[in-house]
Parts: C-alpha cells; structure tokens; sequence
C-alpha cells in the first residue's frame, strides 16, 4: 500500500477546519487564549506629557547656563498634577509618571539639582524634552494593540489592561479527548504484572494540548476487544478531536480502526511515510450534527509523540485561527548522518544554538520506544524522504521541541 507523505497528510487533516466559536473571557482568565478580536487602545498612552524621572519641571532655555537659581512655585504627582502655568524663571518639583505642567519644556533630574527653601539651583544644562514622555508614547486611541490570532501571554495581557480593556473575546478552546489502548497497558501508579508497562502517552499527548491551547480529556484505558472500545467512544462524543494511541497497525489485535468505523468514523488515510510514526490514521465522524476530526497515533511513546507533534498541534492551532504551518531553523550538523530510506525521518537531537550557525547532533539511537531519549532531546532534525548522506557541516532543517 501506497504511503501518505507527511505534507499530504497535513494538508488533509487542515482540509476545511474553520476557526471555532467565539467567547467572551474576563482579562484575568484570558492569559493562553487567542484573540478572536483584535484589541484596540481605548485611551492613548501616556494620555499627556509626562515626566519620565523624579526631579523638577523647568523652561529648558532658563537651563542653558548653570547655576541657574529658579522659583520653586509648586508640585506636579502622578495622579495630582500642577494646575497653573511654569513661566520663565520658575521651576515645579516633579515625579515620575507625573503631567507636566504648561510652559515646561524640560525635566532635571533631582541629582542635578540642590534645593534652598523656595529656591532651586540647577548645576546640570538640561534641553528641550529632556526626560520627558511625550503623549501617545505608547499608543494612540483607537490603535491596534493586538492582532486577532495572537496567543495572550503576560506581555499581551500587559498591553489589553493598558490599552482599558476588562475582558477579551478569544476562541474557544479545542476540546480533545484522549484514548489509549492496549491489554498491555496499566495506569501509573497501578499494580503491573509481568508483560504490563505503564501507559505514559495520554499524559504526555494532554499536557502537549494543553500547552497548544486545547483542552485534554483523558479517557482511559481500552482493552484489545471491541465492547472494550466501544463503550470507550462513547465518551468521546462531545469533543472537537479524538486521539486514540496503540491498535493503529494491522495486527490482529488492532481493533482501533474497525471500532472506529462501527461508530461512524470515516477514515481517509493510514500509514504516513514518516518515521517514527509510520502506523498513524485519520478520518473524522459526525457527532451531534459536529464534525469531529479522530487521529489514530501509534502505541510506542515516541512515535505518538511526535506524531502529535506534527499533526495534532497543527490541527489544534487551524480550530485557533492561529498560523499551523511549520516552523524549522537551520543547522550545521556536527556528524555526518546516513543517507535516509523512502520516509522522513524526525530525528530526535540536542541542538546548540552558541555557534553560528547553529550545531545539531543526533542522538545515538533513534528507536521509538525509548522515552529517556525524547526527553534529553531538544529538537528534531527533518530528513526528507530519500535524503542523500549528509557530511559534518551540512545544513538540516531541525525542528525546535517546545512540549
């Protein structure tokens, strides 16, 4: 049978996937969410000129030879600002974040200034503008603070709060439930017998959608029969992705795929031409008049992983309207590799970015069961298909690990 290319592959699972619906969210829960709206300054900042140091407001021209004794006639603080005018020979003690008064052009810091009662003397010229921040510095009303499709971090919740805004609209997150299956498999934690391994793919696969934005349901355990399977599905019915890991082979245990379809899954493809990761499927179903996208992800750890990686993650950020393309740099491999077979291979490998260009190494083995090795990893180098060998030296595209 015919492999699926992995670019195919995606391009079929982002196929007619359209932006989910919009909610409202109070601004202290917007942090992780992506923007629905774009957000606009409902105020311009600073709103006024204002002084960016402690000291005093001054005209810079009664500045310009020093000493210069000035009249201290009054006191400008954020939130209390001097109401008369600054006329020439007069000076205002100022502060930081504070209006500057009219008829000040300048600001001397307070170092450069000693204080006799109502006398100041300035022993530091001072120009026009110096330590001031002028109007709209920061922003204007009415500009565009941020973008729709932007992930809210403290920095862009820093900037919505500035910018008046109490609440935000953002898309409603993804919803994944998350199946792993496998008469091999036990909980963590639980009492294994021999032949039994821990079942680590649904916590890694949630806490990878979690951090792409979505929200993980783990459904458990299935065992390798059908009533096992299918008693599973159903709570899988109110969710956007269904992500099943193991039984995606064709083995006779592979029951994954059969159960699927029994439940109305329509597959479109299995097996990519990628490794790790070769046993992987997709279709999707109609649930409640939704459509809901399934991605069957292999049992060993890393294949389903990586898989998830490429493919889910992707999927997850097209429901955010955010941008699911790719992203690679460029590295300098720091020994040579092999020539590659018909399948890209993701690589795990610890990138150091200190030189330039960027060096990457791949790990000693690449076998897909073996977690440790993921987890020391810090990125992934992209072989395409039938890849030459490549010398130390030659550049990759490697793919940064950010789960």
């Amino acid at each position: 049978m015919t492999l699926t290319s992995v670019a195919d592959a995606l391009q079929r699972i982002l196929s007619g996937v359209m932006p989910l619906a919009r909610e409202d969210v109070g601004l202290r829960f917007a942090a992780g969410r992506t923007l629905a709206h774009a957000v606009e300054a409902r105020m311009t900042q600073p709103p006024s000129d204002v002084s960016a140091m402690d000291g005093y407001a001054a005209i810079a021209a009664d500045c310009a030879t020093v000493p210069a004794r000035l009249k201290l006639i009054g006191e400008s603080a954020a939130g209390r600002a001097f109401e008369g005018d600054v006329k020439s020979g007069e000076a205002v003690r100022i502060f930081t974040g504070a209006a500057m008064p009219l008829g000040a052009d300048t600001v001397v810091i307070q170092e450069d200034v000693s204080r006799d009662g109502d006398t100041v003397v300035i022993r530091e010229a001072a120009g026009v503008g110096q330590n001031i921040r002028r109007a709209g510095q920061d922003f204007r009303d009415g500009d565009v603070l941020i973008e729709t499709g932007r992930r809210l971090t403290a920095r862009g919740i820093l900037l919505a709060a500035a910018g008046g805004h109490a609440g935000l609209s953002v898309f409603r997150r993804p919803s994944v439930a998350i199946l792993a299956t496998g008469d091999e498999l036990v909980e963590p934690g639980a009492e294994r017998d021999d032949g039994q391994i821990y079942s680590s793919n649904s916590y890694a696969i949630a806490a990878l959608v979690e951090a792409a934005g979505g929200t993980a349901k783990l459904l458990g355990i299935a065992a390798d029969n059908r009533d096992s399977l299918a008693a599973a599905l159903l709570d899988a019915n109110n969710v956007d992705i269904l992500v099943t890991t193991g039984g995606a082979s064709v083995g006779d245990h592979d029951l994954v795929r059969p159960a699927l379809e029994v439940a109305g899954a329509r597959l479109d493809f299995y097996r990519i031409a990628m490794r790790p990761g070769k046993p992987m499927f997709f279709g999707a179903r109609t649930v409640s008049g939704k459509t809901q996208r399934v991605l069957g992800l292999p049992g060993n750890p890393v294949s389903a992983l990586v898989t998830a990686r490429v493919f889910l993650v992707p999927l997850i950020a097209k429901l955010l309207h955010r941008d699911a393309a790719f992203e690679t740099v460029t590295a300098a491999l720091a020994a040579p590799l092999a020539a590659n077979g018909p399948r890209a291979h993701y690589m795990r490998a610890k990138l150091d970015e200190t030189s330039s260009p960027p060096r990457v190494a791949a790990m000693a083995s690449q076998d897909s069961s073996l977690t440790r090795t993921l987890a020391d990893a810090n990125c992934l180098i992209v072989m395409p298909p039938d890849a030459p060998a490549a010398p130390a030296g030659a550049l990759v595209d490697v793919m940064k690990l950010d789960f």
